[in-house]
């Protein structure tokens, strides 16, 4: 797989601009992905290479808000070892001993130290690992100094009491400095972040998912994150097998796609390794993409 680049596109949204960063590829078992769906189904959307891993992105949101720029999660970064990356196909590796996201952040005319808020859909290592960054000291830093970081308290106090289930999927150091260093916001359920950033709370894949709603000018945008992670989980029963809740994931995909056609929303794809985002209709037995942005 060859690693993606760092800043994909810039979309106007409303009043906003949008940048699209791509924080890394990373490659999991198609199975795992997919769920309960029959490898000939899935296979013929996103093949598999010899060990059933298909290809996917990290993509992150950098929005350019009137409060400052707001980053929509933040990757995997760059703390763990060589045979983590290797296991997860994770290829993040950008300058300066960072990654792709910085990377990306940079090439749309940002440093980290302008970062004004971190939104985390939740706490996985591939969705918040870049909250903090390893020097080559080995000391944990935040990567966003001066941001504040917006997480569910659900899924904060979730990701800090694990059990055999959980535990390989949170990592302390992602989200823990975040705390000792007073840059913490935790909210509860739905909530405006910002003049037209809202928080949705999107349970299933853990009970304390949250996606985002960006409204500005009539427009209405939806990062889902990893309630539909690719444009082929739009189908209501393709569930990762990752979820911790599937059937609770059934029923708010129902409601949140029903809902995204109904209002024409454009949607975004978090681990999509070609597909940014769409807008989706239902043909009569099953949601689908209507067009690419």
């Amino acid at each position: 797989m060859s690693a993606p680049t760092p800043l994909l596109r810039t979309l106007r949204h409303g009043a906003w601009t949008i940048h699209f960063i791509q924080a890394g590829g990373v490659q999991l078992d198609g199975g795992a992905m997919f769920g309960v769906v029959p490898k000939p189904m899935w296979e013929k959307r996103i093949p598999a290479d010899e060990r059933n891993r298909i290809p996917l992105g990290m993509r992150c949101l950098l929005v350019e808000h009137d409060a400052g720029p707001v980053l929509i999660d933040t990757g995997a970064g760059n703390k763990e070892t060589d045979k983590f990356y290797d296991v997860y196909g994770i290829e993040n590796r950008g300058v300066n001993g960072r990654t792709f996201l910085e990377d990306g952040i940079a090439k749309a005319g940002f440093a980290p130290e302008d970062i004004a808020y971190v939104i985390n859909t939740h706490l996985h290592f591939d969705h918040a690992g870049g909250n903090t960054y390893r020097s080559e000291g080995g000391e944990v830093s935040l990567s966003f100094p001066r941001a504040r970081y917006v997480i569910q308290r659900g899924e904060f106090d979730y990701a800090t009491s694990t059990n055999e289930r959980t535990a390989a999927s949170y990592f302390s150091d992602n989200f823990v400095p975040l705390q000792k260093m007073d840059r913490l916001t935790l909210v509860d359920g739905e909530t405006e972040i910002l003049p037209g950033i809202r928080v949705l709370p999107t349970p299933g894949h853990v009970p304390h998912h949250q996606s985002i709603l960006l409204q500005s000018g009539g427009e209405i945008a939806c990062f889902l994150a990893d309630l539909v992670p690719t444009a082929a989980h739009l189908p209501l029963p393709w569930i990762m097998g990752y979820d911790v809740e599937p059937l609770v994931t059934l029923e708010t995909k129902r409601r949140v796609l029903r809902q995204a056609m109904d209002e024409e929303w454009l949607l975004f794809f978090e681990h999509d390794a070609l597909v940014e985002s769409g807008r989706v209709i239902h043909d009569g037995k099953t949601y689908k993409l209507a067009e690419s942005s």
